[in-house]
């Protein structure tokens, strides 16, 4: 299926890679890569952009507010203040497709008119006014299931069957989303791993990833160097990347079309891979 992103399409009849470009000082990963003495650096942005373009990205996902576990939330000035201005010289300069990953209806209304062409809502556009704002922009929103607020979401999670719950989410946002005149040709859908889970659910989610791909909207899966990866192999944050290629593997095996990485290199090897041997 092809995805209408702004003027561009986002083609899933095979699996796409969507990189990173944090615009934070505090990501787990990758926090403060894009600052120079303490401010965001629109040059290395872009540089960093230009280099996920030619390892193979597909989307380029921005995003100016930590959702890490423990994370603070931002003021709405400070992230319109870290996202539009990036997306607007990525837009300029390069032909790919920008993803703003936002719960707020300002920074989605601001990004998109900048040229962003897709909304990645860890909210599922629950926030007041997001709903609206996706309807208005007529762009694909990928919708991720999240237990709790980053701050206290990893305190303790807990869920009677979590492939259910998780897919009876699924359902409902579609439900509401549609009763805004969203159709579902237009959403994604994200299980939203280390987001209010533990390692368990996080596992159980995985071998669920094919019931979540029959509810027929394209999945994106987010595991890239994330924490479990780490307690599960015993690996520190910068051992992550063979963890990683291997959940990417198993999440494209059983249905997933794009991958949320930091590494994109070795991703779309993966991904060729998959490609060459299914």
């Amino acid at each position: 299926m092809n995805l209408a992103c702004g003027r561009r399409l986002l083609d899933l009849s095979s699996p796409k890679i969507m990189g990173i470009l944090n615009t934070t000082p505090d990501s787990f990963s990758d926090g403060g890569a894009l600052y120079e003495q303490g401010n965001l650096n629109s040059s290395i942005a872009l540089k960093k952009a230009e280099q996920m373009l030619a390892e193979g990205a597909a989307l380029i996902d921005v995003g100016g507010e930590s959702t890490r576990p423990g994370a603070a939330p931002v003021s709405l000035q400070e992230e319109l203040d870290r996202v539009v201005g990036i997306v607007e010289i990525i837009a300029a300069r390069l032909d790919v497709i920008i993803s703003v990953d936002t719960s707020k209806p300002e920074v989605m209304r601001a990004a998109a008119a900048a040229g962003a062409g897709f909304i990645n809502d860890v909210r599922a556009l629950q926030w007041p006014g997001a709903l609206e704002a996706a309807s208005q922009l007529d762009l694909p929103i990928c919708l991720m299931h999240k237990q709790g607020e980053p701050g206290d979401m990893q305190t303790n999670p807990s869920y009677r069957h979590v492939d259910r719950e998780v897919r009876d989410f699924f359902y409902d946002s579609i439900q509401r989303c549609r009763s805004y005149g969203i159709s579902a040709q237009r959403l994604v859908l994200d299980p939203g791993f280390g987001f209010g889970k533990t390692d368990a659910h996080n596992l159980d989610l995985f071998k669920a990833l094919p019931q979540f791909a029959d509810i027929g909207c394209p999945l994106l899966v987010g595991i890239s160097r994330k924490s479990m990866i780490g307690r599960l192999l015993e690996r520190e944050l910068a051992e992550r990347l063979p963890g990683s290629l291997g959940f990417g593997l198993v999440a494209i095996q059983r249905g997933a079309k794009i991958l949320r990485v930091h590494d994109v290199a070795a991703s779309r090897d993966i991904v060729k891979v998959y490609e060459l041997t299914c």
